[in-house]
């Protein structure tokens, strides 16, 4: 029989033991590829980049750092007889201009940058497009139209032979249909296809049977599919989908998984391909991997996860947030706060860090003169009527913490339904002369009126460099403009239909006004347009411009 003082020993002995043996101590020597860097403002309608000879990328280590040992996982292989290994570690999203999932790149890092003349002070409405309504009822109401969170639309400029591959089968096409389109999923359970320069249908809608609140994405190889998650169940079957755009049909759906650890079968998030394989990360605790072979799509992969403190059946957590990627590590946060990093060949975590409280809003990498970092803030949720907006930057490939800024927030209720503070919004990457700093939207619930600010942190550090009060709270993530003197323009958008137009390097509001009824999806910007939806039917393009009648020779702009 053991001495108890043995036993001791072992329990001491044994997690020091395995922190040093089964945590390798790596070094990581990656350098900047062709996602590292914002694109430079182009015109809307240029031709994609000429591609070249692309660098082959190799894996990220099969590591595994001891903040995993938080974790309680279960890998499940489905398809044996396919390696699970990435065939190509090239973010497919940079090699062109057009905007086919949310936020744009796999960094998600919104490179999708916009130019303007001068100093912007006016706003053009250059067309708005009306959604259906769906009036039928959920568990949670109806949903009506338009767009909810996060509800991006896509835009396309299709190359001239697959423009001509669409005019050969003219049956689903509009009199209106062009090479520019915005692709965009509604509330009212419909995909549209809108005239670019017009706001004019282009194509018939496609009746997706359930409401879309988060943002579809296009296959960056252009093999005609569009990937969409169902986010409220009006109907069954209830879950996650591809439509062919070249056939206008759904082509594969993916029914409410009965053996996932959470008992809600939504996907807000934004899918994403890496190679040959698709990712989608699950509201019901699940990350799939499906191995793509051209339109197709067979499961090959379920990773599960909790931590393993929490009940595995009954407090697993769902991700809304869509994963960042950078070569074969990708990037997920949870209802929860759990921040992971997987290894997309192997589907095992890499590190954990837990940042306290929900996390909706996407992870943002972003390259710097000392390494690929990323960043992430969580909402006032499971702390209760008050609580902290935790921001961080970390080190992204090891998931060590660089530096934590706090916000106070309030959640508020009213009746059955309440609204959380924190952050919502996906972070925004500064550029030109804000090119040190990262923005964001914050909602705090302060006062009355349940404000929001529109917050600037110094990336180095974390310094707030500002907070610019909104009217009211936002979750639309914010983009951006640069004119032909690098100066940064961030347009943004409210949940009572404001649009904001703000001085990226003072905070200043340079234009506020109320168009619409609730802004919580996240828009696009092309060239010097923006296109957004709102809650209601209304999809609105508008164009952001210096007014030729005003002088702006007293700005503060030497021009």
């Amino acid at each position: 029989m053991a001495r108890p003082y043995r036993i001791l020993l072992l329990y001491v002995l044994l997690p020091a033991v395995a922190l040093f043996a089964q945590t390798p101590q790596v070094v990581i020597d990656v350098v900047c590829d062709s996602s590292c860097y914002v694109t430079p403002p182009r015109p809307h309608n240029a031709r994609p980049r000429n591609k070249g000879t692309q660098k082959v990328l190799s894996p990220l280590p099969d590591t595994f750092y001891y903040s995993a040992y938080d974790l309680y996982w279960k890998i499940t292989v489905h398809d044996t007889g396919v390696s699970g290994d990435l065939d190509d570690l090239t973010d497919l999203y940079s090699l062109t201009d057009d905007i086919l999932m949310f936020r744009g790149n796999a960094f998600r890092s919104t490179p999708f940058v916009g130019s303007v003349a001068g100093y912007p002070d006016t706003l053009v409405i250059d067309w708005t497009f009306n959604t259906g309504y769906d009036s039928r009822q959920s568990g949670f109401g109806s949903w009506g139209g338009g767009n909810g969170w996060t509800g991006q639309p896509l835009f396309v400029h299709w190359t001239d032979s697959l423009y001509n591959r669409f005019l050969s089968e003219p049956r689903n096409l509009t009199k209106d249909f062009t090479s520019e389109e915005i692709i965009v999923a509604s509330l009212c359970s419909r995909l549209y296809f809108i005239n670019f320069e017009t706001g004019d249908s282009s194509r018939r809608s496609i009746f997706l049977g359930n409401p879309i609140k988060g943002t579809p994405s296009i296959d960056p190889t252009y093999n005609g599919n569009i990937y969409i998650g169902q986010g409220v169940p009006c109907q069954r079957p209830f879950g996650a989908m591809v439509v062919n755009l070249f056939k206008h049909k759904i082509t594969h759906f993916e029914r409410q998984d009965n053996k996932a650890w959470r008992d809600w079968g939504a996907y807000d998030s934004s899918p994403i391909r890496v190679g040959n394989f698709l990712f989608r990360p699950g509201e019901n605790g699940t990350l799939y991997k499906y191995r793509i072979s051209g339109d197709s799509l067979k499961l090959h992969t379920t990773m599960r996860y909790t931590m393993r403190y929490r009940n595995m059946k009954f407090e697993s957590a769902g991700m809304e947030a869509s994963m960042a990627v950078y070569r074969n590590y990708g990037y997920i946060a949870d209802n929860f706060g759990d921040v992971l990093c997987v290894n997309l060949n192997t589907m095992k975590p890499v590190w954990h860090y837990y940042n306290y409280d929900d996390t909706d809003g996407s992870l943002v990498l972003q390259w710097e003169d000392d390494g690929l970092f990323l960043y992430t803030g969580c909402e006032v949720d499971h702390q209760g009527a008050k609580g902290l907006c935790y921001f961080v930057k970390l080190d992204a490939l090891t998931g060590k913490r660089v530096w934590q800024q706090t916000f106070a927030c309030n959640k508020v209720s009213m009746g059955e339904k309440h609204f959380d503070g924190g952050m919502y919004s996906t972070p925004l990457p500064g550029a030109g002369n804000c090119k040190d700093l990262i923005f964001f939207n914050l909602v705090t619930n302060d006062g009355p009126g349940m404000k929001g600010d529109f917050v600037a942190v110094r990336r180095a550090d974390g310094e707030v460099v500002y907070r610019t009060q909104l009217q009211h709270y936002a979750w639309s993530s914010p983009v951006a403009m640069l004119n032909e003197y690098g100066d940064m323009f961030v347009i943004t958008f409210d949940t009572q239909g404001r649009v904001y137009l703000i001085d990226a390097f003072s905070g200043e509001i340079l234009l506020c006004k109320k168009i619409g009824i609730n802004f919580e999806a996240s828009p696009i910007v092309v060239g010097n347009s923006v296109v957004i939806g709102s809650r209601g039917r209304i999809i609105y393009k508008m164009t952001f411009k210096q007014n030729p009648y005003v002088n702006n020779s007293n700005s503060k702009y030497d021009w």
